[in-house]
């Protein structure tokens, strides 16, 4: 098992301190230190006052926030959770995407997904409706892009007439892509176009809210990874997805903390198929979050790993 953890960038209340270059820097390197693999931030340009009312967050733009990260660090991945490629041109976003890889040696993880807050699609002129198939439009075309030659191809309010996007990123073929969502059609499209499918813990008000299917527990995940293994085979895909998930016993904005219980769930969700787990961590301040990636990694990393205490 692999962990990725939320670099804490996603909101603008507690001030400057998470949101300067020297804070990113320390952050990240304090992750990288600790012991995981990745760190994770997400994707809102434009939300609405009203999603940020009832417990949505801002956040900074995805790749200039992880370049910061990519510099204070070696070792570290480099990871979106969740990108979403709509609300930009597929040209933007293999140039952003191939930058970032390109300057960091090869550590990007692109995971996206195909969004769900419409006011936000609205403010940015996208179809809302459409959003499925302007990801699957875009997963091809930045796959296209990335291979450094002309692009002779019309689209949704575009036309590439010999248009080339360079650099290439460093990662061959191209960074890995993880898709995003619990429904039936991520998982196709993971299937189908990615290189791992990033599901998440939604119980039912939760999953009603943003428009996919819950996952209320292990018995849930369960059989979404058999209704995968079954899509795999019917569409005869021979390359192991990776698959990224949350802990269901250490939640977001919990501050739980119980190295033994936490073992055993990485134990559990690993013998299934999990390969990747996401983790977040209280930051009431950039001192506490520090704090707290220590912590974890000393603790809760180590036992995972099988490391005695």
């Amino acid at each position: 098992m692999r962990f990725s953890l939320q670099l804490p960038v996603d909101r603008a209340d507690p001030g400057r301190e998470f949101h300067t270059p020297h804070g990113i820097a320390e952050m990240a390197a304090a992750i990288e230190r600790a012991g995981f693999d990745a760190c994770w931030v997400t994707d809102h340009p434009a939300p609405t006052a009203e999603w940020l009312s009832t417990g949505g967050h801002q956040t900074l733009d995805p790749f200039v926030a992880l370049s910061f990260a990519a510099a204070a660090t070696t070792t570290l991945r480099l990871h979106t959770n969740a990108y979403i490629p709509a609300y930009r041109s597929p040209f933007v976003s293999a140039k952003a995407a191939a930058t970032l890889d390109v300057l960091s040696g090869g550590r990007l993880i692109l995971g996206v997904a195909a969004g769900y807050l419409e006011g936000e699609f609205d403010a940015l002129g996208v179809p809302f409706k459409g959003r499925g198939r302007l990801l699957d439009d875009a997963i091809r075309l930045m796959k296209l892009a990335w291979q450094g030659e002309e692009i002779r191809e019309d689209g949704a309010g575009w036309t590439a007439s010999g248009n080339v996007v360079l650099p290439a990123p460093v990662s061959k073929p191209h960074p890995p892509i993880w898709i995003g969502g619990n429904s039936r059609a991520a998982m196709r499209r993971a299937v189908a176009l990615g290189d791992g499918w990033m599901p998440f813990p939604a119980p039912r008000r939760l999953a009603a809210a943003v428009g996919t299917e819950a996952i209320g527990g292990m018995d849930d995940l369960r059989r979404k990874l058999r209704d995968l293994a079954e899509l795999s085979a019917a569409e005869r895909r021979d390359r192991p997805l990776d698959i990224n998930f949350q802990s269901f016993t250490h939640p977001h904005g919990k501050d739980r903390f119980d190295p033994r219980r936490f073992a055993e769930e990485v134990a559990e969700l690993a013998e299934i198929g999990v390969t990747w787990m996401s983790v977040h961590l209280p930051a009431p301040s950039r001192a506490a979050f520090l704090d707290n990636v220590a912590r974890f990694g000393d603790q809760a990393l180590a036992v995972a790993n099988g490391k005695k205490q």
